[in-house]
């Protein structure tokens, strides 16, 4: 880059104050200093749209041995449950094949898992966490009230309401 000292700079002013006069210096000045900046937005936007080209190239290039690793996996995981399967399989066959030649039909051993049974609780109704004694320890209200059937509640008696 251009090395630019003090006395340079000073003589580049000098130059153009006897070229351009004092009075359109200023003016020129500023035309330059706003040209100047202009650049350098201009160059730091090559610069970031460069950077972000380079970045996203890396992004990509992870993506891939991303996606290349995660097809591995899947395929090694398939190859294991697709042997797993086999040999169970195969020592399914085996069993069944034994236990039918000495039960002559009858599957003891073998048995269906029990099917669900629902507990049959009100799972739709909802209860507190908190116990019923405790509430009433501590004198918290475990029935809901309208207003109205609060106020009559507490209303003191010989009341007639004028």
């Amino acid at each position: 880059m251009i090395d630019f000292g003090f006395d340079k700079l000073a003589l580049i002013g000098a130059v153009a104050l006897i070229v351009i006069g004092p009075e359109k210096l200023p003016r020129v000045a500023r035309t330059v200093g706003h040209m100047l900046g202009k650049a350098q937005r201009y160059v730091a936007d090559v610069k970031a749209e460069v950077n972000r080209s380079i970045e996203l190239d890396e992004l990509k290039k992870m993506k891939t041995q991303f996606e290349d690793a995660a097809r591995d996996v899947e395929q090694s995981v398939n190859a294991e449950v697709q042997q797993a399967s086999a040999s169970l399989e195969s020592s399914w066959s085996d069993l069944q094949s034994s236990q039918g030649d000495s039960d002559s039909g009858t599957h003891d051993g073998l048995r269906p898992p029990p099917q669900y049974k629902h507990p049959k609780k009100r799972w739709r109704l909802k209860r507190g966490a908190t116990p019923q004694w405790y509430k009433q320890r501590l004198g918290i209200r475990t029935r809901a009230q309208s207003g109205a059937a609060r106020v009559a509640r507490f209303r003191p008696p010989g009341y007639s309401g004028k």
